[in-house]
């Protein structure tokens, strides 16, 4: 209550705009009720604390649920490894499409505080509704006796597939607005707390994968060894944990009110340069429409330059002899240049965006193809069984790892040849992860071909049983797909960070999270057209139920293929593309 009269008496009373400065925040941030924020009491590190343990105990749901999925849905729905597969991967690739709905929301209507509460809400509701498939005896099949395994009813489907897919609805809203909501906190024209900023993005990646650390390896025995029942419900309670943190800051946090949707001001930039295709493009860029301002006429948005290239689009910033009598200016007749310029910058990124796919087929292989060669190897240490899927804890670890030695010891290195503060560019930085990826795919292929060599010695072929060979091999493939995801995922949000427009950075998060979305789609379709060219004429395949009989190894291979492919794609984008330039 002090400080909220503090305020309200500095409102009344007037201060001098210097002072005014000082107290409060610059960059238009306000608190829950719409007040201007003082910078004492609100927002910079006393806020994130909530904001990040939200975050690690999200994430510490949504792979508590992610990581061992494929698990459950063969022992207990009695799946197939490719109908499990695939449904592994869509679900996950719907997780990382909804966040195009939050971001829109956020964006333009609720703002990133309501969004991340609704959403967190309808995603708790989902994670309790997975805990009762897997606990409530009508709502699961029953166990198999002997070979005989029966089938999941429709309902038991139903009910087990909507909590699944609430869940995905869920982090639409949290993905690409809990990052920004934290970057919020820190005032923009504050020198000081601008460079806060820049950790607080540190700490919220570490706080992901301490999330991702328990579940791969915590949560997961607790499903093979306790039951499926308390090992979803215990990400459950972390997920209303997560929803209580959050809440719990509200009275420090600050608040960015929506600035309007960013798919309207692409939409406009078409219409208008569609409505004027007749009129000839000036070769005079200042002759184009501009505020007179030095702000940008989007709220939010520093300008932009113009550039040549898409010309086209510059007709949307043709002032008509109409409009310039009249002065009447629709904005779906005519733009800014700072707008023509954004959809010219979302047209550069896209060949970048979409290299970014095949890598993330990749990284879907962790939690689908990964887990079930680690099922068909010999997962004991003397009296300790370890559950296949706990090996993804090595990916974990590899990030944790290589987090600080990229930061404290190849940054340095790099920057004595390249001459750049970062040491690599957010491109090359990117090109890395992409060719560690090809290495990452080469690993399992191998490990595949040695594990069928020893179930062909032993005569296990016909048998669908594990193989003498220590799923302790999986650790090299675990570990480089866990340094490409520190090269190639942390180098996209930086990328997307600094090069999307001002006004359109949520939904460039968002797009930057839709790769994911479509490499685990990619990786479905993959699985799809493998399993019905090579099980033609009555074959086995390459990825049958028996895996021994199969050849996964060959699958490993395409993959490892197409990302070097992908790889070469990579490197001609990257060297014609040109950076973006905002004017200050």
């Amino acid at each position: 209550m002090g400080s909220q009269e503090q305020e309200r008496l500095l409102l009344e009373d007037g201060i001098p705009q210097d002072e005014s400065s000082e107290l409060y925040t610059g960059d238009g941030s306000v608190d829950i009720k719409g007040n201007p924020v003082l910078k004492s009491n609100t927002g910079n590190w006393r806020a994130c604390p909530f904001i990040l343990g939200t975050e690690c105990c999200e994430r510490l749901a949504y792979y508590g649920i992610a990581t061992n999925l494929v698990s459950y849905l063969t022992a207990k729905l009695h799946e197939g490894n490719v109908s499990a597969a695939r449904n592994v991967t869509t679900w996950q690739g719907t997780c990382y499409l909804t966040p195009l709905i939050g971001a829109v929301l956020a964006d333009a209507y609720w703002g990133r505080y309501w969004t991340i509460a609704a959403f967190s809400t309808i995603y708790f509701i989902g994670m309790c509704t997975l805990t009762l498939s897997a606990t409530v005896p009508a709502f699961k099949p029953a166990e198999c006796m002997d070979a005989i395994c029966p089938s999941a009813t429709p309902a038991q489907y139903g009910v087990f597939f909507l909590g699944l897919y609430l869940i995905a609805l869920g982090t639409g809203g949290i993905k690409p607005c809990v990052s920004s909501f934290g970057a919020d906190q820190f005032d923009d024209t504050d020198t000081k707390e601008r460079v806060k900023k820049g950790s607080f993005f540190n700490w919220f990646y570490f706080s992901i994968n301490i999330g991702a650390l328990v579940s791969s390896s915590l949560i997961v025995w607790i499903q093979d060894n306790a039951g499926w029942g308390l090992g979803f419900g215990i990400p459950a309670l972390f997920m209303g944990i997560a929803i209580a943190s959050f809440f719990s800051g509200t009275p420090i946090y600050r608040f960015q009110k929506p600035g309007g949707s960013p798919i309207t001001r692409m939409c406009q930039v078409l219409v208008a340069s569609c409505r004027k295709w007749n009129l000839p493009v000036p070769l005079d860029s200042s002759l184009l429409y501009e505020t007179p301002d030095k702000i940008s006429a989007i709220e939010g948005s520093r300008k932009i330059g113009h550039t040549d290239e898409l010309k086209c689009l510059d007709k949307a910033a043709i002032v008509s002899e109409v409009e310039s009598k009249n002065g009447d200016y629709n904005p779906w007749k005519l733009c800014t240049v700072t707008q023509v310029e954004e959809l010219k910058i979302l047209i550069r990124m896209f060949p970048i965006w979409a290299t970014g796919i095949v890598f993330s087929a990749v990284y879907a292989q962790m939690s689908t193809m990964f887990v079930e060669q680690g099922m068909m190897m010999d997962t004991s240490i003397g009296s300790f069984t370890i559950p296949a899927a706990s090996l993804s804890s090595f990916d974990v670890i590899s990030v944790i790892f290589w987090v600080p030695v990229y930061d404290r010891f190849l940054v340095p290195i790099a920057r004595k040849f390249t001459g750049k503060g970062r040491g690599f560019s957010k491109l090359q930085r990117m090109g890395i992860g992409l060719f560690i990826s090809v290495l990452c795919m080469s690993a399992a292929a191998l490990v595949e071909i040695k594990r069928l060599q020893i179930a062909n010695e032993l005569g296990l072929t016909n048998e669908s049983v594990a193989v003498p060979l220590s799923i302790f091999w999986q650790i090299p493939q675990y570990f480089l797909l866990g340094a490409a995801e520190v090269f190639t995922f942390i180098g996209q949000l930086e990328f997307f960070y600094d090069q999307s427009p001002d006004a359109m950075r949520s939904l460039c998060s968002a797009l930057s999270l839709l790769t994911t979305s479509l490499g685990n789609y990619l990786s479905s379709f993959i699985l799809t057209v493998v399993t019905s060219i090579t099980t033609g004429g009555g074959k086995a395949g390459w990825i049958p139920d028996n895996l021994n009989e199969g050849h996964l190894d060959y699958f490993f291979w395409l993959l490892a293929g197409l990302s070097l492919l992908n790889m070469v794609v990579y490197i001609f984008c990257a060297k014609i593309y040109k950076s973006k330039v905002a004017t200050s």
